[in-house]
């Protein structure tokens, strides 16, 4: 059985009272029309087929950002959460190396490193910080919209006010890029651009588009700086109450409801251009060897800190 919570909440607040042992909530911050949102759907149907428990649905930011969705996550006050790598990277800071730039080539790619060791090492970190990756979803290969001009060389960024998310890897590609970044919440971002608070922003065609970003930052730039996950994540509150067989079911219906996603996210990178064009969108090539060079400090940066993790990746991308 799935039901909406959204009725059930004041805006911007949280759930109260107490949910019952049988009673799963589901968070994040897509709209309909994004493969999040989507696969969100899915997973509420296959846990509560596999399970028998009632899955509540909270899309579209109705239970704080991200950052506060993983709070409460970890405090038991909402179960599972489609989050995003930024919001995770605050807890767990390796989680953000997966966003060094141009690491990934390629969404199957991203996949693979993220199905294997490097996926565990994430979740064994992010355990011993109250919170359990049930798997990894998408959030795409990045580019850069901006309300005036397209920006194919580095030098087309300078002093750009380019929103970013809560995430460090973010502020330091374009903090490198010669760009003015300043973090801002998803759910925020297009009255910001409205207003006139900032000249652009980045992400992958997928939310741009969903979003209508397209609309109000009109200039598309194919940049693919950095790749995002979307990390499925449930609190350890929940996680250690549950026995095996519902551990299996919200594994299984993450992992089933991610292959929808991924396949969703990757149609939108090979299929949103023309539609994006057809209304009212300009597109550009950027000058990728450029962008690569501007940005070859952020790895001296991140391989001081983690230089383990930092080679690992290089290896697993044939970034050596």
């Amino acid at each position: 059985m799935r039901l909406s919570i959204c009725a059930a909440l004041a805006a911007g607040t949280m759930l109260a009272g107490p949910v019952s042992a049988d009673e799963v909530i589901f968070g994040h911050g897509a709209n309909p029309g994004n493969p999040r949102y989507v696969a969100a759907e899915k997973w509420a149907e296959l846990y509560a087929a596999c399970s028998g428990d009632t899955v509540n649905l909270a899309p579209s930011a109705t239970m704080g950002n991200d950052v506060e969705m993983l709070t409460s996550a970890s405090a038991g006050i909402m179960q599972v959460t489609a989050n995003s790598q930024g919001a995770m990277s605050q807890i767990v800071p390796e989680m953000g190396l997966l966003g060094l730039p141009f690491l990934f080539e390629d969404l199957p790619t991203a996949w693979k490193v993220l199905d294997g060791d490097v996926g565990t090492m994430l979740d064994e970190r992010a355990q011993n910080a109250g919170l359990k990756i049930l798997g990894f979803w998408d959030n795409g290969i990045r580019h850069i919209t901006h309300l005036s001009k397209t920006v194919p060389e580095p030098a087309d960024l300078e002093g750009m006010k380019i929103r970013t998310p809560p995430d460090q890897m973010t502020v330091d590609i374009f903090e490198a890029l010669g760009a003015a970044p300043a973090p801002l919440a998803w759910s925020e971002l297009p009255t910001a651009l409205q207003s006139g608070v900032f000249d652009g922003q980045e992400n992958p065609l997928t939310n741009i588009y969903s979003a209508k970003l397209h609309e109000i930052t009109p200039h598309v730039t194919l940049t693919g700086h950095k790749y995002e996950s979307t990390p499925v994540v449930a609190g350890m509150v929940w996680w250690s109450s549950l026995d095996q067989a519902h551990q299996d079911c919200a594994l299984s219906a993450t992992a089933e409801a991610g292959k929808l996603q991924r396949e969703l996210s990757l149609e939108g990178d090979q299929t949103l251009r023309p539609k994006m064009e057809a209304e009212g969108a300009t597109f550009a090539e950027a000058d990728k060897d450029a962008y690569r060079s501007a940005t070859a400090s952020v790895y001296d940066k991140y391989g001081d800190d983690y230089p383990d993790l930092v080679e690992a990746l290089r290896k697993a991308t044939g970034r050596e």
